[in-house]
């Protein structure tokens, strides 16, 4: 199948040049003759230029283009064109010494009827290989633009793909984060025979529909994502009861706004996990306002003064501040800050319609 492919393409690569060669000797015989002299006499005379023509022009296309000009070395172009120049000159003017004498039966008598002059002769040649260089080089430009542009976009693809891949495996990481800490919460109030327990099991399950299901989705409408937040506080509430203070705060925001799935989750994840004040007690405070193309969402919770530091090197922290990197690139802005007594952290969103999320 390839041998029969290669093969077809150099008959039709044959074709082309012979016809282009064709059009060439034509070109020759119109130009050099005048209007009395007989077509094939003339054509006879301008064949014998044709063998320069073509050896010169092959020269040009094949050695000297793509040996100096193409790897940008013009000195070596300049002396290698200027002896081919000089060879094929000699060759052209033995041309037509040769063609004038075989051409006219040896007879030096008499009017030929040629009429142009070896200088117009060697003009006639050199457009040719001037234009066939030209073709040539546009022919490269041409081609070296496309595989540019091919690689470009293999390589985008490939980046792509990374990408995707790489906010799948963070994805994955969030799960068995994010159930792991549910399933701690159901299981401490199981031992309890607590009556809430049936009814955080329906909690959870309705997260884990989130999870599984909507965060494949490349966004999510930011009141699904508050949803699921307050569901996931409802479900900490049962498990801390009076030990926990929650003062959840949002501004009327449109419905149309969408972010990355599970992205503002895990933040209040932490809080739960790292957070507790000295007496025992949770306070978190949210806030999440969208104003103009920007969502801010504020959240903070206290924490004993003596106790570890919050987790920045966590697998929930971690992984989001590189989902943001991924998705928002530069449309994000995340400060985090340990007080004495309470974690802070502050996160700046800028919905852009240039914005990928993938």
């Amino acid at each position: 199948m390839k041998l029969s492919s290669v093969i077809l393409g150099i008959g039709k690569k044959f074709l082309l040049h012979s016809l282009f060669w064709l059009v060439v000797l034509l070109y020759f015989t119109f130009f050099f003759g005048f209007e009395d002299s007989a077509f094939m006499q003339v054509m006879n005379f301008s064949s014998f230029f044709l063998p320069v023509t073509i050896l010169t022009t092959y020269t040009f296309i094949y050695r000297i283009i793509p040996r100096y000009i193409i790897p940008k070395k013009y000195l070596q172009f300049g002396l290698y064109s200027l002896a081919a120049l000089v060879i094929s000159a000699c060759y052209i003017t033995i041309s037509a010494f040769y063609a004038k004498v075989l051409t006219s039966g040896y007879e030096y008598q008499g009017s030929f009827p040629i009429t142009k002059s070896l200088i117009y002769i060697m003009i006639s040649v050199y457009l040719v290989v001037a234009l066939a260089s030209a073709f040539s080089l546009l022919k490269y430009n041409y081609s070296t633009a496309a595989k540019n542009e091919e690689l470009k976009n293999r390589i985008l693809e490939a980046q792509l793909k990374l990408k995707e891949q790489e906010l799948q495996y963070l994805k994955m990481q969030i799960h068995p984060h994010f159930l792991f800490n549910s399933l701690n919460t159901i299981y401490g109030l199981s031992l309890a025979n607590h009556h809430t327990t049936s009814e955080m099991i329906l909690q959870l399950s309705d997260l884990l529909d989130y999870i599984l299901y909507q965060t494949k989705k490349p966004v999510v409408s930011l009141k699904d994502e508050i949803k699921h937040i307050t569901n996931y506080i409802d479900l900490e509430k049962k498990r801390f009861q009076e030990l926990l203070i929650v003062d959840f705060e949002i501004e009327e925001f449109i419905e149309e706004i969408q972010i990355a799935p599970m992205l503002l989750l895990p933040f209040v994840e932490n809080c739960f996990k790292h957070g507790r004040g000295a007496d025992g007690k949770l306070e978190i405070s949210i806030k999440i306002k969208v104003k103009n193309d920007q969502l801010m969402f504020l959240i903070e919770n206290s924490k004993a003064q003596l106790s570890a530091e919050h987790s920045e090197n966590g697998i929930g922290l971690e992984n989001i501040k590189r989902r943001l990197d991924l998705l928002y690139e530069n449309n994000y802005q995340l400060d985090i800050e340990t007080r004495p007594d309470h974690y802070y952290v502050r996160l700046m969103l800028k919905f852009s319609k240039n914005t990928v999320y993938a």
